[in-house]
């Protein structure tokens, strides 16, 4: 048992030294935090970038050591005088625990209709081991405490260090991300945006003297969306997982409650003798769907396709119809467009350099940033609607756009009808 008073370090390529407190030790070594282990930062990101194969476990290290750093430099400057103990301890724990309900293969899983990972923490704080490390913290309701941290619901001032706009789970897995996978595009200046952290009424907030630092990262988020997680080769893998999953669980071979508890390996060993679908041994020998179509999002209506990201037993009914219209069978044929409308979304307050708070996206300007307009513009330029296909197959890109381009409903009833998508 980890007494108060002890501590490890963990030596890491991106952070140097981690020290991890007796406490937070305990609840590194339970069973569900180890888990994490084998569980990927990127899913299936490593069949394009090799070095893509880190896991959770090192990225909630690594969140926690970024919150223990933010901790302290706030503390420095007399910014937590008016914060209780509690508070202070939940947050590097909230920060270690943030990613603790992540199903395998990054999100996939919940783009396929699953309950966020967010709200499955729940879930593990009741696991005997986890729960009586928690207990060593002697905070009451601690459960309901950290899964408010994790959500973003929770009311305390420090709220934005675990789950917001400027989160320091972004600023970790940025990093990490681009140094694993060997790109420059996640370069983020860490050491200033921390130094930037201010504590104002409204939450945490960052200074002025760090806005440049906080450009940065959101054209780095935009930049790693757009070449590594959004990477054609990526989503590919990402729709046949899906897809995989979706048509395991509809035959009754994998059930919800366990995939909370799977690791990337157990849950492809679960799926590998499913004779209904080639897709597992595709997966595991790179065998991926290419593309026949890819549009831009900027072709698009703004809000088209959402129900292809929304609606996961439509858009499976969808890829099946237009599998029989181009003469392939059933599974042969995906659509992808994946969204992110918070991907460089900045609400934070913005104290100025004469002490007064407003707020980043202030419409009156002098938040420095035109924010709003930025991220829908970039997100839209991140953004590609492609459909896959399992061998070359000439395929309308005028109709796929006018078919992304109707409603959810009117999709529906081509289909109930009987119509062509195409």
């Amino acid at each position: 048992m980890a007494l108060a008073g002890d501590f490890e370090v963990v030596r890491d390529p991106l952070w140097n030294n981690i020290r991890i407190d007796g406490r937070a030790l305990g609840v590194v070594d339970s069973a569900p935090f180890q888990r994490l282990r084998y569980v990927r930062q990127l899913g299936h990101a490593y069949l394009v970038y090799p070095g893509a194969t880190h896991s959770r476990f090192e990225h909630a290290l690594g969140a926690y050591h970024l919150a223990r750093r933010a901790l302290t430099l706030l503390r420095e400057r007399s910014e937590l005088d008016t914060i209780d103990d509690e508070t202070l301890a939940l947050i590097p724990l909230a920060a270690l625990l943030h990613d603790i309900g992540h199903y395998p293969f990054s999100h996939a899983l919940e783009e396929a209709g699953l309950p966020s990972h967010e709200v499955l923490a729940v879930h593990h704080f009741v696991h005997p081991e986890l729960a009586a490390a928690l207990d060593r913290y002697g905070v009451g309701d601690i459960g309901a405490r950290l899964a408010a941290l994790i959500t973003g619901t929770s009311d305390s001032p420090l709220q934005g260090l675990v789950a917001g706009s400027l989160d320091l789970d972004k600023l970790e897995y940025l990093t990490r991300d681009a140094r694993m996978c060997g790109v420059p595009y996640g370069t983020v200046d860490v050491d200033r945006l921390l130094h930037s952290l201010t504590v104002t009424p409204d939450g945490v907030g960052v200074h002025e003297k760090g806005v440049s630092a906080l450009e940065s990262l959101l054209f780095a988020k935009y930049q790693m969306y757009r070449n590594v997680y959004w990477h054609h080769a990526v989503r590919s893998a990402t729709a046949m997982f899906k897809r995989l999953i979706r048509m395991a669980m509809e035959a009754g071979h994998l059930h919800t409650h366990a995939l909370a508890d799977s690791t990337d390996e157990s849950l492809m060993e679960a799926v590998r003798d499913f004779a209904a679908s080639p897709l597992p041994d595709r997966l595991r020998r790179r065998q991926l769907y290419k593309r026949a179509v890819d549009l831009s999002a900027g072709t698009l209506p703004p809000d088209a396709g959402d129900w292809i990201s929304t609606h996961p037993g439509l858009l499976t009914a969808v890829e099946d119809r237009l599998a029989a219209e181009l003469g392939l069978e059933a599974g042969a044929v995906l659509l992808d467009y994946p969204a992110k409308p918070e991907m460089v979304a900045v609400d934070l307050p913005l104290r100025l350099r004469d002490g007064q708070v407003t707020r980043l996206d202030a419409p009156d300007g002098r938040g420095l940033l035109g924010i709003r307009g930025i991220a829908d513009e970039l997100h839209t330029s991140a953004r590609r609607l492609r459909l896959f296909v399992v061998e070359p197959v000439d395929v309308d890109e005028v109709a796929v756009r006018r078919l992304a381009s109707r409603s959810a409903a009117e999709v529906a009833g081509i289909l109930e009808a009987g119509g062509a998508l195409l």
